[in-house]
């Protein structure tokens, strides 16, 4: 029995609606979208806190690497973070599941600068986390895992704020900044099926237009 046999993921993912917040799939046919992806992955705080295997550095390699964050076949989500009332985009949250057999998944955000400072990380990750954990339509995963740079702590203060305590630091498990061929440390932070939802509100502030 193969582990997508124990317990397959709905597909396509559900838009998800709170916080002043709609997340929705990232369309890889829509230039918007693309835009979005391409100036997120390009940004500068991007870059000095995440290495993806990828390193696009223009449209057509941010093109490839959409594509494939798009691709649901594994029951994971990426998700386009946008406004609620303008649509407008604001960044990214996505859930990948690593394992069906134990039922456990990463998640990871960007949020695009012009959008920082209005609580979209916090937002998006509760909304993410609610739906990948124990929503009926989600992967409904035992285990959801959160890493971040270690320095990272504008990134760590949001796990924490949307129930994911701080577990250890992993050695060596991101690669630094820019670089395949070097090694930095990670906090890793996670959040169980089981544990209670977080009881901060998520307040939108005002969105920009």
């Amino acid at each position: 029995m193969t582990d997508s046999a124990i317990r397959p993921a709905p597909r396509p993912f559900p838009d998800l609606h709170g916080h002043g917040l709609r997340l929705r799939p990232w369309d890889p046919d829509s230039e918007a979208d693309l835009d979005a992806w391409f100036r997120g992955r390009a940004d500068p705080e991007f870059r000095r806190w995440n290495t993806p295997l990828s390193l696009a550095t223009d449209r057509e390699g941010a093109l490839d690497s959409l594509r494939t964050a798009a691709d649901t076949a594994d029951g994971s989500a990426a998700y386009c973070v946008t406004d609620a009332r303008s649509a407008v985009v604001l960044g990214h949250v996505g859930v990948t599941v690593v394992s069906r057999r134990m039922d456990y998944g990463l998640v990871g955000y960007w949020v695009l600068p012009e959008a920082r400072g209005h609580g979209v990380a916090g937002r998006a990750l509760a909304l993410a986390a609610r739906w990948a954990l124990t929503a009926p339509d989600g992967p409904r995963l035992h285990r959801l895992e959160l890493g971040h740079a270690v320095g990272h702590d504008a990134s760590c203060r949001v796990a924490e704020r949307c129930g994911f305590p701080a577990e250890g630091t992993l050695r060596g498990a991101m690669w630094e900044a820019g670089r395949h061929d070097a090694y930095r440390d990670v906090h890793l932070h996670a959040r169980l099926a089981t544990d209670p939802e977080p009881d901060r509100p998520f307040t939108p502030t005002p969105a920009p237009v």
